[in-house]
């Protein structure tokens, strides 16, 4: 009773439809396509601050978690800034400045221009007077 001259789209009576099938794989692999797409976009922050060993690798971490959990742009956005600054590392010097400066505290000068362990320029006190209490140095 059906004419014979139906288009490829519609399904025949006793069979498969095929244009069906077809959209549904290419709707799978897009939603996949999709997906892939923006998990790369989403971690592009990250591996920005990886990439570049970044001291705030961990921070911009965080803001690319805290973005995907909250749906809040702002703080990929805030992430990929800060994955693109280069922060200065103040760490370093600063250990560098105290482990001398302890050592200078440590130290005294010598009439030969040695330096002399200060316990061992010291005078012993004798045994019945009280020892003078021992300084405690900062660890910066």
């Amino acid at each position: 009773m059906a004419p014979h001259h139906l288009p490829f789209y519609l399904a025949p009576g006793s069979g498969t439809d095929t244009l069906m099938v077809v959209m549904g794989v290419f709707l799978i692999g897009t939603v996949l396509w999709v997906g892939t797409l923006y998990w790369k976009l989403h971690s592009l922050p990250e591996r920005m601050a990886h990439k570049s060993q970044k001291l705030q690798f961990e921070f911009v971490a965080v803001l690319g978690l805290i973005s995907l959990f909250t749906h809040m742009h702002i703080f990929w956005i805030a992430g990929l800034l800060l994955a693109m600054i280069d922060i200065p590392d103040f760490g370093t010097p600063l250990r560098s400045i105290a482990g001398s400066v302890e050592k200078i505290a440590d130290a005294t000068p010598a009439a030969d221009g040695g330096e002399i362990p200060t316990e061992a320029a010291a005078p012993t006190p004798p045994a019945d007077e009280p020892k003078p209490a021992k300084k405690e140095h900062s660890h910066v």
